[in-house]
């Protein structure tokens, strides 16, 4: 945590960081070389991970079960991003609401813990999955990068400036180790990889500077609501499927935020990276 910077790390903390580091390692790769190919891999990763995410989300709101709703809801998810992954994207868009209709439905006759938040999860992946797949096409792998770039940075100087300086906490109640220096620290190397993007695209370099921030911001409070469903239900992490990270949820909970962020901006024609 952020307030015992300065101490030596425990072997513990210490093999923690290294499973992270290794993991990272590992995961970047393969989420690169599928947005710099493209087509099918981006398709086939993309669904793929809503998929393995739909299940630790109907895991987490079923306290550890994975019941009937779950499974309807990795059903409805990855039937929906599938079509996105077609090409067919509001169609995608209207099986995921119709789905979470029909999850909170059967949640609701079976008298699940969670009907409310297993609805709203079929939208919380498959929207953000269907925008990724929908920008590719629209904007080309460049935006994706871009995307992937400040989220990864967010992270990064979140991390190294909340650990070096400490200071307040951004919302203790909910994850005690973010604080606000550490999000300023997300913040100026988000706008970093907004000011590199504009040099290498030609796009205009205010905006996107201010945009990349500003996206930091996002992806950190998408960071927070997942964390702040984990401890309603009293999970540490989403699963235990990547070491020293949790869950594939864990991963991209900040990244599914900005993701569909961006779409909406892009719909309503407000970045632009040409």
């Amino acid at each position: 945590m952020a307030g015992n910077a300065g101490m030596a790390p425990s072997p513990a903390r210490a093999s923690g960081l290294k499973a992270r580091i290794l993991s990272a390692l590992l995961m970047a790769p393969v989420a690169l070389a599928a947005v710099w190919f493209g087509s099918p891999w981006l398709e086939v990763l993309t669904v793929a991970v809503a998929a393995v995410m739909a299940w630790e989300w109907g895991r987490l709101c079923g306290s550890g079960s994975f019941g009937p709703s779950g499974k309807l809801a990795l059903v409805v998810v990855v039937l929906a991003v599938l079509l996105g992954a077609a090409g067919r994207s509001g169609m995608g868009l209207a099986v995921g609401v119709v789905g979470a209709g029909l999850v909170l439905g059967v949640s609701l006759s079976r008298r699940e813990p969670a009907p409310n938040a297993t609805a709203i999860g079929v939208l919380w992946l498959a929207v953000p999955c269907i925008s990724l797949l929908w920008l590719a096409r629209d904007m080309g792998s460049g935006a994706l990068l871009w995307i992937l770039a400040v989220v990864w940075a967010t992270d990064i100087g979140a991390y190294t400036v909340g650990r070096t300086l400490g200071g307040p906490k951004l919302a203790p109640r909910i994850s005690p180790g973010k604080t606000w220096s550490g999000l300023a620290g997300g913040m100026v190397c988000a706008a970093a990889v907004g000011l590199a993007t504009a040099r290498l695209t030609g796009a205009p370099l205010g905006p996107l500077v201010l945009l990349s921030a500003a996206l930091a911001v996002v992806g950190q409070a998408g960071d927070l609501a997942e964390s702040s469903l984990k401890r309603r239900f009293g999970a540490k992490d989403a699963s235990g499927l990547i070491p020293g990270h949790g869950g594939v949820l864990d991963r991209l909970d900040s990244l599914l935020a900005v993701v569909t962020t961006v779409a909406v901006l892009r719909l309503a024609g407000a970045v632009s990276l040409r």
